[in-house]
């Protein structure tokens, strides 16, 4: 059943996004752009799309908890934080697995438009691969131009 997304296989996280789709009440997928993480920073901009999903669902909940330690602000309805969340709440583990596939899903369509980056391998995550690639090739509009890898590429005037 649900786990953290992270301790899950591929197949496994690509099997019970279907099936919480299916027999979740409401369940909702809201992300922050590049641009808004580089304005905002990667935590502010995660509060975002949280409230965005919040916004978004069909059904609106009584209480929203999230993985963390840190409630998303600006969250209209009384919210929890829950350190270790996604290991011991199956709505916390729901949503780290739709989350996770879903961006998933993103790496590798962008994987497909830039197959140089490498994106469906390491899904986005500052490699040493995916270093090498921005050094070879530039940026593209989609790196965040506020993490240390991509302004160091920018700097060197890749």
């Amino acid at each position: 059943g649900l786990n953290d997304s992270k301790k899950l296989t591929e197949k496994k996280r690509e099997k019970l996004f279907v099936e919480i789709q299916e027999k979740a009440l409401a369940w909702s997928i809201a992300e922050a752009t590049h641009t808004e993480i580089d304005e905002l920073n990667i935590l502010q901009a995660t509060f975002l799309a949280m409230n965005r999903a919040v916004n978004n669902l069909r059904i609106q909940p009584s209480k929203v908890i999230v993985d963390g330690n840190q409630i998303p602000k600006g969250m209209s309805i009384s919210c929890e934080a829950i350190v270790g969340g996604d290991a011991s709440h199956a709505e916390i583990s729901a949503a780290s697995i739709l989350a996770k596939v879903a961006r998933d899903r993103q790496m590798k369509a962008l994987d497909e438009k830039y197959p140089v980056f490498g994106f469906a391998k390491h899904k986005g995550y500052p490699t040493k691969a995916h270093f090498e690639a921005i050094t070879s090739h530039g940026v593209i509009d989609e790196h965040r131009r506020s993490y240390a890898p991509v302004k160091k590429a920018l700097a060197l005037d890749v």
